[in-house]
C-alpha cells in the first residue's frame, strides 16, 4: 500500500507540473521565498477567516491600521497565495444535500487519473485529497441521501483502477472550517 501512495505522489506530480518531482523539487528551490505572515496579518487572516464580508474599515479598526493599509496587507496576502480565494459557506441541509459523507477510495497503483479528477466536477464532491496511510484517495462528498451516495459510489467502481472503497457517514458535524492561523 506504501508502494501504491509513493507511485501515486511520483505520477500526481508529473501530471500536475508536466514533470517529475525530483524535477519539481528544483523549481521549488528557484522560487522567491513567502514572506512568513506577522502578527497583524495573522490577525487579519483570522478575522477574514471568521467573517470575509467585512469591510476593510471594520478590519483596520480590529487590528489598529487604516483602511488603506489594511487593503495593500489583503492584496499582498492575496499575491503571495496566503489568501486563495473568498467563498460563501453553504448549509448542506438546506440547500438539499443532507448527508455528509467521507469516501476513502484504494486504487490499483495509480490514484489520480482523468476519470477520478473528473469528479471534481460533480457539485456533491468538496474535495479530494490523497493520502498516505491503508488507503490512497479520501473524498468528501454530500448528496441528498444514501441512493444519490450510492449512485456516485457505482461511478466510482466504474473507474478503471478503482478496487474499494470504504464510506464514513458523517451523523453530525460540530466543526467545519479552513485552517485558521495562531496569533502569538
Amino acid at each position: 500500500m506504501a508502494y501504491t501512495c509513493i507511485y501515486l505522489y511520483k505520477i500526481w506530480h508529473k501530471v500536475i507540473y508536466g514533470m517529475p518531482d525530483s524535477e519539481t523539487n528544483e523549481v521549488r528551490k528557484r522560487t522567491a521565498p513567502v514572506e512568513v505572515p506577522d502578527v497583524t496579518d495573522r490577525r487579519l487572516l483570522r478575522l477574514l477567516a471568521e467573517d470575509a464580508t467585512r469591510s476593510y474599515a471594520e478590519l483596520g479598526r480590529l487590528v489598529h491600521l487604516s483602511p488603506p493599509a489594511v487593503h495593500e496587507r489583503v492584496k499582498r496576502l492575496k499575491r503571495e497565495g496566503v489568501i486563495t480565494g473568498t467563498v460563501a459557506t453553504l448549509d448542506g441541509a438546506k440547500i438539499g444535500c443532507p448527508l455528509l459523507s467521507f469516501i476513502h477510495v484504494d486504487t490499483d497503483g495509480w490514484g489520480l487519473s482523468g476519470p477520478v479528477l473528473a469528479l471534481r466536477d460533480l457539485a456533491d464532491v468538496e474535495e479530494i485529497h490523497t493520502v498516505a496511510g491503508d488507503t490512497c484517495l479520501i473524498l468528501k462528498v454530500r448528496t441528498r441521501d444514501t441512493q444519490a451516495l450510492e449512485a456516485l459510489l457505482e461511478r466510482l467502481y466504474s473507474i478503471e483502477g478503482v478496487r474499494g472503497t470504504r464510506s464514513f457517514i458523517a451523523l453530525r458535524s460540530y466543526l467545519e472550517r479552513g485552517p485558521k492561523p495562531d496569533i502569538p
